[in-house]
């Protein structure tokens, strides 16, 4: 079972993924994950990555699909992955099917977690982070013990700049450009199911779940 979660920024794809990986005993994979392995190991690919990275720089899409197909090649993805944050526009896609194509391979799925913009900048700006021990928490959904204050540390929680409205508004018009069109890839492919993100996260997972074994 292949899969790879699309939504935008808030809308809750990596939980769901995470879910996902856990009940199908499937590897959850993030560029960000695969950057950081390659980065400790001292590969080749990883050194590679590091100079973009450690410049601010983007790094390139044919080593970013060349670090995710090393990746997917291993044991642990026998029976399949969740890919989540890749890919992010049209020509990684096409990359990521011709190197899949390579192994005799194909996706099988493209979950789009959709969640109206309106709806993420609220709930974006609702949440807290404790900048100490990195714990989460959500001003309406999973809100502190005590307000402002992080129950696992007591040190003070606060709102990151990437969450700011402002911020999640410049994130989303990225999105819009450069992620929306794998929606119209993918459904193109007939692949692509679509869960609304609104609702519940429990409930957006047993609706997956039904896609998944449907």
């Amino acid at each position: 079972m292949k899969i790879i979660m699309l939504g935008a920024p808030g809308a809750g794809k990596g939980t769901q993924a995470k879910q996902i990986a856990g009940k199908y005993q499937i590897p959850h994979i993030s560029t960000g994950d695969i950057f950081r392995a390659n980065i400790k190991e001292g590969t080749e690919l990883g050194k590679k990555a590091k100079t973009f990275m450690d410049q601010g720089l983007l790094v390139p899409d044919e080593l970013v699909v060349e670090l995710v197909a090393d990746r997917i090649i291993k044991d642990d993805c026998k029976n399949g992955f969740v890919l989540d944050g890749f890919p992010r526009t049209i020509p990684q896609a096409q990359a990521l099917d011709e190197a899949l194509a390579k192994m005799g391979e194909k996706m099988d799925f493209a979950i789009d977690v959709d969640v109206p913009d309106a709806h993420i900048v609220n709930r974006m700006s609702g949440r807290r982070a404790c900048l100490h021990c990195g714990a989460t928490y959500h001003v309406v959904s999973i809100p502190t013990k005590t307000e402002g204050i992080c129950d696992a540390c007591g040190n003070e929680v606060v709102l990151r700049d990437d969450d700011k409205p402002e911020t999640v508004q410049k994130r989303l018009v990225v999105y819009h450009e450069q992620t929306q069109p794998l929606i119209d890839y993918y459904n193109k492919q007939g692949i692509l199911k679509s869960v609304d993100g609104t609702r519940p996260m429990e409930t957006v997972f047993a609706e997956i779940v039904r896609i998944l074994e449907a």
